[in-house]
């Protein structure tokens, strides 16, 4: 049976106990060790998830059968990864860990011009850190983060109890279009206002578009919002590529106001860019291309 992203991640306060404390006592390099068990616990047990990044390998990347299911357990074990340097970089450990930006330039001129900007990622790579990249600009660069988050609170108040309180702010999604004027308020203050753009919820308004070769839904909302506001839109992405070093990239969008497909369009061969050059960094666990047939 095919899965369906529903707005919530999996996860328990346990587990970040467990990670938080060998990373504290032990260093990383105990928490990740710990990871090669809980990766070989995923790929074994977890099948709806395993199923769907298996298809990812297999038909979207056109990799080999025993390939893919290999990857499987790296891309939990990635993912875990990305996790556990969150906490860690957000708990005053982030010297411990080197960085390369590609384009930070083009945040710095968003911030100059004055008129706030938004920016649009995905669930690849490590976006979540990407406010510690910005403590590198000149500019003052305060975050407003849209979302329709329904994370499990004990897990998001444990995580701040050990890293502090984070300095983005949440704008949540609502029924009554509300967050369109926090939107608006955040960008008159210069603020970058960040979208993810790869998680549609069924019931949604959504747009289809070809990502590695074939269509997917996409949430319609930050492309038309995106293509509706007069300040740049820029494609931002964080990459882990050794265990303790990762690459921010940001890529200015050239699409012309209200083209919400145009936007889109770019969106998809952005990620599609990332993903060829970081496959194992496609942290998207459920069925994202809908090969649920269709019933009669």
């Amino acid at each position: 049976m095919a899965t369906e992203w529903k707005g919530k991640s999996r996860g328990t306060v346990l587990g970040y106990k467990i990670f938080v404390f060998l990373m504290k006592k032990l260093g990383l390099g105990a928490a990740y060790f710990v990871l090669y068990f809980v990766a070989t616990y995923y790929t074994l047990f977890s099948y709806s998830s395993s199923k769907s990044i298996f298809y990812y390998f297999n038909k979207r990347l056109h990799l080999t059968w025993f390939k893919s299911l290999i990857n499987i357990y790296k891309s939990y074990y990635v993912f875990g990864q990305t996790i556990i340097d969150k906490v860690a970089i957000s708990s005053g450990l982030r010297d411990r860990f080197t960085y390369d930006f590609d384009g930070i330039n083009l945040i710095r001129d968003t911030l100059k011009a004055k008129k706030g900007g938004v920016l649009i990622s995905a669930h690849v790579g490590n976006f979540e850190i990407a406010e510690h990249f910005f403590g590198e600009l000149e500019e003052h660069a305060a975050i407003s983060l849209l979302t329709t988050d329904v994370e499990h609170s004990a897990i998001k108040e444990y995580i701040e109890s050990v890293t502090g309180k984070s300095k983005v702010n949440l704008i949540l999604i609502k029924e009554d279009l509300s967050h369109i004027f926090e939107i608006n308020a955040a960008l008159a203050r210069n603020e970058l206002v960040c979208i993810t753009g790869d998680r549609f919820i069924p019931g949604t308004k959504f747009l289809t578009h070809d990502l590695l070769g074939k269509n997917a839904k996409f949430p319609a909302g930050p492309f038309l919002l995106a293509s509706r506001l007069n300040v740049p839109v820029l494609f931002v992405y964080v990459m882990k590529e050794t265990n303790k070093h990762y690459h921010l990239y940001a890529r200015k969008s050239q699409a012309k106001k209200r083209d919400a497909n145009m936007l889109l369009k770019e969106y998809t061969e952005s990620v599609s860019w990332m993903l060829k050059k970081y496959p194992l960094q496609w942290f998207n666990y459920f069925d994202f291309w809908d090969k649920t047939p269709t019933k009669p």
